[in-house]
């Protein structure tokens, strides 16, 4: 089974697939543009000469990542994402873990260049039980608690994956979805899906709300999908409320506050709809029911999923559960709890069945026996309009056994707020032992490739 023939196997050749602000595609033109590259890459000399070889791709968002991808995963190579903004080393770790056969740099359909790679020792995985799998796309976690590790995902579970996440969002022929997320970090339960399911995806600047909105306005956009920073860009538009048209914005990325939603509700009448999105499942979880009452929830499993809590770690099952991890080898059945995923973070389930994230199992702070979440008192910390962004840490206490610790980055580094009134914020709005003991002032924070927090 391959996913790319059954998505056009199943649409409308003159329906629009592809509409960014330099190109519209329709899924004809997609498929033909797509068989084009396909074709000229496999007539290149450096493309490999191996069965499933593994293609990483190295080009920027846009409408032509779209036809590269799919022309990667039409050759049944498997396709592994290189975000932009890896350094030099993660890069090398990259190529090394998932023993990559070439890469594909794409400036777009036209300017590309194939090179092959070379490696001194054989996969430090078993290649011929991947190669079994039937492999889409090897992705990477985010790190934040410790080495990443690669993802593998077959056609066969990517096909489960968005027809499941699709019970949720009811994406179909008539949706135009309008989309700002960077491809290297979404594109398996997102863009894959929209195609397989008939919609138009909408190709906006990420960083331009203007045109976000023009473009929204302009194609009927019936469908966001962006991370709270791109939400709050859009609510401080003068025409913001243009957006409250659309049936259905869901919020992912990170960590969605009450005045975020609350803003964008204000703005546009339309309340954002968080998820859980997460690499080893796809979209398990999604606030459906409580978008307008409890918009800090990631909401209720869908359908096909069934969640539970072992001491307040999140544990799920349902279809689209990754096939293996990459580096160490480890099939899907090794990893799972007798038939669950532990997701690592901690939640907690409230009267209506609406999940809420609290932390990472790693990232937890033991004070005392007490339990504290490093987001919390995060989140608390950059509500103070002089500081920039936060991280909480353990540091050692002889008595409680660990204590909280502050690092801080201030709006402005010549008058940062004091120590004082950073704790004084704390102490009203969090328990005692939650407020951090110590308060460091930086210049930046350690984060991982997709911008999230590095906790260790």
């Amino acid at each position: 089974m391959n996913i790319v023939e059954l998505i056009f196997q199943r649409a409308t050749a003159a329906a629009n697939a592809v509409i960014s602000t330099e190109l519209r595609l329709t899924f004809g033109e997609l498929e033909s543009r797509m068989n084009t590259f396909a074709a000229r890459m496999s007539a290149d000399s450096a493309w490999p000469k191996k069965n499933r070889p593994r293609i990483g791709l190295d080009a920027p968002s846009g409408a032509d990542y779209i036809v590269v991808a799919l022309s990667i995963l039409k050759q049944d190579a498997c396709f592994v994402p290189i975000p932009a903004e890896l350094t030099a080393d993660e890069r090398a770790q990259l190529t090394k873990s998932t023993a990559l056969d070439a890469i594909v740099f794409a400036k777009s359909a036209e300017d590309f260049r194939i090179e092959p790679v070379t490696h001194d020792s054989p996969p430090a995985f078993d290649e011929a039980a991947l190669e079994a799998l039937n492999p889409a796309f090897i992705r990477f976690s985010s790190g934040t608690t410790g080495a990443s590790k690669g993802i593998v995902i077959s056609h066969e579970t990517l096909l489960a994956r968005i027809t499941a996440a699709n019970e949720g969002l009811r994406i179909g022929a008539q949706d135009r979805v309008l989309w700002v997320l960077p491809m290297a970090h979404h594109f398996a339960v997102s863009i894959v899906l929209y195609l397989y399911h008939g919609a138009t995806t909408i190709l906006a600047p990420a960083s331009d709300p203007k045109v976000m909105i023009e473009m929204a306005r302009e194609h009927g956009a019936t469908v966001m999908y962006g991370s709270p920073y791109h939400y709050t860009m859009l609510s401080g538009q003068p025409d913001a409320s243009a957006l409250g048209s659309l049936r259905l914005a869901v919020s992912t990325a990170f960590a969605l506050t009450m005045e975020v939603a609350e803003l964008f509700a204000d703005k546009t009448g339309l309340y954002l709809t968080q998820g859980m999105g997460i690499i080893e499942a796809g979209l398990p979880i999604l606030n459906l029911e409580h978008a307008e009452d409890k918009p800090t929830s990631i909401g209720q499993p869908l359908k096909a999923f069934q969640i539970r809590l072992d001491d307040g770690e999140l544990l799920l099952r349902g279809p689209g559960v990754f096939d293996a991890y990459l580096t160490p080898w480890q099939p899907r059945e090794t990893v799972l709890r007798n038939g669950w995923f532990a997701t690592g973070d901690i939640a907690e389930m409230d009267e209506d069945g609406c999940l809420y994230l609290r932390g990472r199992v790693r990232s937890v702070i033991n004070v005392g026996g007490l339990k504290c979440f490093p987001e919390e008192v995060e989140a608390v910390l950059c509500t103070h309009p002089e500081v920039k962004a936060a991280r909480v840490t353990a540091k050692t206490h002889p008595a409680l056994g660990a204590m909280p610790s502050a690092e801080i980055i201030p709006q402005n580094a010549a008058s940062p707020p004091t120590a004082l009134e950073l704790r004084k914020l704390c102490q009203g709005r969090l328990s005692a032992y939650k407020v951090p003991l110590f308060y460091t002032f930086v210049s930046e924070l350690p984060l991982t490739a997709s911008g999230k927090l590095r906790r260790y």
